[in-house]
């Protein structure tokens, strides 16, 4: 169970309305390696991690993840509020407006719908946290190209939040890999598995 704090986890209050650049943070709602797919990977990874502390930083990160997902719907929300269709028009951000009006659907920049697909949760809790160290890397290079299509500080102080998170999350998984690494047969970590190799090594 969850206690929701009814504020953002940093504020967003953008003045100047860019629905182009929307049509790129949007990635960071529904694209690959956004804040969806992440919340989704840990928060179901942590049902067959071994080690309680593991299991409980995958929770913390996990619902992090959806305190950045409400900050990025935020900061969509306000660089589209209000806008004038005739804007909208010739903007990348028109064939979403047709379908979504300016709700928060989503959805990469190249315009492909979030899929689960992108959620990976292999049941290993060596594969898993290797996948987790990946995806904030990954994120943390979606934010860093954000950050180097704008010079709107309304934007980027937001976008340098959720980008300095990542790193912390990269950090945080490094040390749970390293303790799961610490406690487990070292051979089963570089692929032996007596059920399945029949080599005695």
């Amino acid at each position: 169970m969850w206690i929701y704090e009814k504020k953002l986890q940093f504020p967003v209050r953008i003045k100047n309305p860019d629905p182009a650049l929307a049509s790129m943070i949007i990635s960071q709602v529904g694209g690959p390696d956004g804040e969806l797919s992440a919340s989704m990977r840990y928060l179901h990874q942590r049902y067959s991690m071994p080690d309680g502390d593991v299991v409980g930083m995958l929770t913390d990160v996990g619902t992090e993840e959806l305190a950045h997902l409400e900050m990025v719907s935020a900061i969509l929300h306000q660089l589209t509020r209000n806008i004038s269709e005739d804007k909208l028009m010739n903007t990348p951000f028109a064939p979403y407006f047709v379908d979504h009006t300016t709700g928060i659907y989503p959805v990469a920049a190249s315009g492909v719908p979030n899929d689960l697909k992108y959620v990976g949760v292999k049941g290993d809790p060596i594969a898993d946290l290797n996948e987790d160290l990946a995806a904030e890397q990954k994120a943390r290079v979606t934010y860093d190209n954000i950050l180097r299509l704008t010079d709107d500080p309304d934007v980027r102080e937001p976008i340098k939040f959720l980008r300095e998170r990542e790193i912390v999350h990269y950090q945080r998984f490094a040390e749970c890999l390293q303790r799961v690494q610490d406690r487990a047969d070292q051979k089963n970590i570089y692929g032996y598995n007596p059920a399945f190799d029949k080599r005695r090594r």
